[in-house]
């Protein structure tokens, strides 16, 4: 794909795309994409606008590891792909980030690290289990996973001039505890992402001048942090409602000088399929 400083010339990039995210990767060009964000569905009949959020297991983790097996084939040599997931259920607990990162390493992704994103949730915490007593004690998530994996090595290449992260930020994002609350905003979207979060990871993973993938891109918070930040970006989601929020998102986040990110064009939705997709 060719590129000039702040632009691509494909056309498979800058654009919101309402559609199933595994259709829509499975055009893109191979080794085109630099960064991939996103959280999943968590299958745990969360209220999202255009799927069903409750699959059977087995079904669910068999449909996600095809959206990784083509995620693979459009990173490029070094590309990232950062993964947010929330342990699920406190009685039925489900240890889904070990099932993912197996899966994925199954694939041949590298796993590079686990972050702990301490969300800062206890104040509203009402169960206990057996309440001061060994009998039941419940551990209440007040954290997710960030799982970071790479295709085929570690380093990616890129332009030095173009990083922009700073020595500060630097020493701060490399803690792998990252203390960060949940997003207040919603924006219509029952989990999304908060925008200081993702700031941490496009500046910490990716060149300005890269692409950036949220392939289940709910309301858009990856898009548009990533224009805003001077990356170009590619948002995929079933649902006609979020892709709209999205755009009026992505096209209110203003590029930094000399980094012309185009905002999204008008898009036509992808040919209908069976959407997966939050």
């Amino acid at each position: 794909m060719a590129r000039t400083r702040g632009r691509t010339t494909s056309g498979e990039f800058d654009r919101i795309v309402q559609g199933d995210a595994l259709e829509v990767i499975e055009r893109l060009s191979p080794e085109t994409v630099h960064l991939a964000v996103t959280s999943p569905p968590y299958n745990v009949r969360l209220p999202y606008r255009g799927y069903s959020d409750d699959l059977p297991p087995e079904e669910y983790l068999g449909w996600l590891k095809e959206v990784w097996r083509a995620l693979f084939r459009v990173l490029v040599p070094g590309g990232r792909f950062v993964l947010n997931v929330a342990p699920t259920s406190i009685k039925d607990f489900r240890p889904l980030h070990h099932d993912l990162s197996r899966d994925l390493r199954s694939l041949g992704y590298i796993m590079r690290t686990e972050i702990i994103w301490y969300k800062q949730t206890m104040g509203r915490r009402t169960a206990w289990g057996s309440w001061k007593s060994p009998s039941n004690p419940h551990i209440v998530p007040s954290w997710e996973y960030v799982l970071v994996f790479s295709k085929g090595q570690w380093k990616l290449p890129g332009d030095p001039t173009a990083v922009d992260i700073s020595a500060r930020e630097f020493e701060r994002f490399s803690d792998g505890f990252w203390p960060i609350p949940p997003e207040r905003h919603r924006h219509g979207h029952p989990a999304p992402f908060p925008e200081e979060l993702i700031e941490r990871v496009v500046k910490f993973y990716s060149y300005r001048g890269n692409v950036v993938l949220d392939m289940f891109g709910g309301t858009g918070t990856v898009a548009a942090v990533a224009r805003r930040l001077g990356r170009h970006y590619l948002h995929i989601d079933s649902s006609a409602e979020y892709c709209a929020a999205a755009r009026e998102r992505v096209c209110a986040a203003a590029p930094p000088a000399g980094w012309p990110i185009p905002p999204p064009e008008p898009e036509v939705a992808a040919p209908a399929a069976a959407a997966h997709g939050p």
